[in-house]
């Protein structure tokens, strides 16, 4: 990518004049702005186009579906962290700052923010903002978010800031962190660039004395209240629902979520730091625009119609490719592909800390998640679900990568029901009068799966897995519910049987960072909360002190992350998958074929194919600041 030295240099430059002049008034013509030399930094950051420049101007159509959809907002808009993937995600690069450094033992980062960065509202951005994070929300004991921030931490000790001057600071760890760069860029997990200390003052007691008044004005009961959800840092939802707070995002929101019952609008941020390279100002969308729709279905139509400029999540399932292709003409879109990197296409979690004493016996039994795991018949599954694209197997990691694991990948996949009632009779051998199996306390052995509800896949596969295990005696069944009850029943949560979720990447260094699956280490290892809060915050009273062979695999991954050698990496993640094979913590379908999406034939500098990861925000990384359309 290439750099700018400084800002004069941008403005002396005819194409940067051509497209003041061009693009600037329309904008300007909305609120009282300084010229676009004063909006940018010294330094902005030049993008190259993927096909072509573009101009200002336009709309960017989209959707959101149900309430607990606002997660998708990072990859449309909230992907703007300190440092970034790159595009192919081959690496990283630096983004919100200007540069970094990286000293040999992964101890010590130096960042380089951008002078003269300012926020939406035009606020300095400065390395006071980052001193506020760290000291008054991420350390503050009262007021405390650490929600993905475990990338902080090593060998469990967090790390210090040391604030060097208004644009440099550095990271200290006491002992190497060699994943700390690529913990930032993972979607959302950085909150340096979120946190506008200037806004967020106001709300806390250490720098206002009547935060508590405030708060109470508010319908708060105290200011930590109210400061949690002015800053939202805590909940996707609740970040995204705010349109008063500032951000260095490319469009800030003018009515946000839950504002408007319809529809969502985020305005272009006049203050960003990025331009073209013929020196236009991003993003090139005035604005974004998402409609707020019920479910999958109303938002397939809308594709259908051509209402949608741009979608993948929710209705780019196996069975609606069809329906999708045959409305390309109608619908005037095209496709677009999903390198997949899941782990599973989906991954039924057991609650192996479960309230309930006799359930957390018996799904902490490994020879039952087995027995489950052949009653699966998953080549019906793949068939039914999948059109046949997909071979049975366990969350793993895919055949084409160095750390494949196939006693991982492969053990229990066979159609078994002779071995998994074999199984079962040395478990639970007593059964009640319509064949189901008894626990010990002569209860039926019921496993209540409860999903989020938006994701069809998942509801068609467990309708047709349920009877699969009730055939072995497992009164199997279902319950589906919007997201955001889902995160409050099974994410944070414990008084559930047993869920399924399909996110986790598996792709090399992405299996390093997001080891759900194998490692039970953040609330993304859905099956063990109580031992996954173990691994960052042992002395937490909702933590659960796992089993000796759980804490050696918590152990081995620290010890995975102190590293910033990859051949040593390498080595302690072989560790860490065959340990995994070991303890077969969780069990799955099938490793995913190859996803899509759909883009309208208008939209210009969308990429023909993405990787497919949380942790890589489709289609964030590629840059929707240089979408246009034609």
């Amino acid at each position: 990518m290439n750099r700018i030295g400084r800002r004069s240099f941008i403005i002396s430059t005819t194409a940067l004049v051509g497209a003041a002049l061009s693009g600037i008034p329309a904008f300007a013509q909305e609120v009282d702005l300084p010229p676009q030399d004063a909006r940018l930094p010294e330094n902005p950051l030049i993008i190259t186009p993927t096909d072509r420049p573009g101009a200002q101007g336009g709309t960017w159509n989209h959707a959101l579906v149900g309430g607990g959809s606002l997660s998708m907002l990072i990859r449309y808009q909230g992907y703007e962290p300190l440092v970034r993937f790159t595009p192919d995600w081959s690496g990283l690069e630096a983004n919100v700052a200007e540069s970094y450094e990286v000293n040999a033992d992964s101890t010590v980062y130096t960042f380089h923010l951008r002078k003269g960065h300012k926020w939406s509202d035009g606020e300095p951005y400065t390395t006071e903002d980052i001193r506020f994070w760290y000291e008054d929300i991420f350390q503050d004991p009262e007021a405390p978010s650490t929600k993905g921030q475990s990338y902080w931490q090593a060998n469990g000790k967090v790390a210090t800031i040391e604030i060097v001057d208004e644009t440099t600071f550095r990271v200290i760890f006491a002992s190497p962190n060699g994943f700390f760069a690529q913990g930032l860029a993972w979607a959302n997990q950085d909150q340096l660039t979120k946190a506008p200390a200037h806004y967020l003052k106001q709300f806390h007691i250490r720098y206002n004395p009547k935060a508590n008044e405030l708060a109470q004005e508010r319908g708060y009961e105290s200011w930590v209240a109210l400061f949690g959800r002015e800053h939202g840092l805590d909940e996707d939802n609740v970040y995204f629902q705010n349109s008063a707070r500032p951000t260095l995002n490319a469009w800030k929101f003018t009515s946000a979520p839950g504002e408007d019952t319809e529809r969502a609008i985020a305005k272009r941020n006049p203050y960003y730091h990025k331009v073209d390279t013929e020196g236009t100002q991003l993003p090139y969308f005035d604005q974004v625009v998402y409609q707020m729709v019920a479910d999958p279905e109303v938002l397939l139509l809308k594709t259908l119609q051509g209402e949608i400029d741009m979608m993948d999540q929710y209705i780019a399932t196996p069975a609606n490719k069809p329906v999708l292709f045959d409305g390309q003409e109608d619908g005037d879109y095209h496709f677009y592909s999903l390198k997949e990197t899941a782990a599973n296409v989906m991954v039924f979690q057991l609650n192996l800390n479960h309230n309930d004493a006799v359930k957390n016996e018996l799904y902490n039994n490994i020879e039952f998640r087995q027995a489950l795991s052949v009653a699966i018949n998953r080549q019906d599954l793949i068939d039914a679900v999948f059109v046949g694209q997909g071979k049975p197997a366990q969350p793993s990691i895919n055949d084409s990568d160095p750390l494949y694991n196939d006693r991982l990948a492969t053990q229990f996949t066979q159609y078994d029901p002779d071995l998994a009632n074999e199984m079962l009779d040395a478990i639970v051998p007593e059964r009640d009068g319509d064949g189901y199996r008894l626990d010990s306390f002569g209860r039926r052995v019921s496993i209540l799966f409860e999903i989020d509800q938006v994701r069809s896949t998942f509801i068609d596969m467990f309708e047709l897995a349920i009877p699969m295990f009730q055939a072995v005696g497992i009164d199997a069944q279902i319950r589906t519910m919007d997201r955001s009850l889902w995160e409050t029943r099974v994410r944070n949560g414990r008084d559930f049987d047993a869920s399924a979720h399909q996110f986790g990447a598996n792709g090399g260094i992405a299996a390093m960072l997001d080891p759900r699956y194998f490692v039970p280490y953040n609330s993304n290892s859905i099956y063990a909360p109580g031992w996954s809060l173990y691994f960052d915050s042992p002395d937490n009273p909702d933590a659960i002190e796992p089993p000796q062979e759980i804490k050696d695999q918590q152990q081995r991954y620290r010890e995975l992350l102190a590293t910033g050698d990859l051949a040593a990496q390498q080595a302690k993640m072989a560790e860490i998958l065959e340990a995994a094979a070991d303890q077969f913590l969780v069990f799955g379908v099938s490793l995913p074929p190859n996803g899509y999406g759909v883009v309208k034939n208008d939209m210009v500098n969308t990429m023909p194919e993405m990787p497919n990861s949380f942790g890589w925000p489709t289609p964030g990384p590629s840059r929707p600041e240089q979408f246009f359309k034609n």
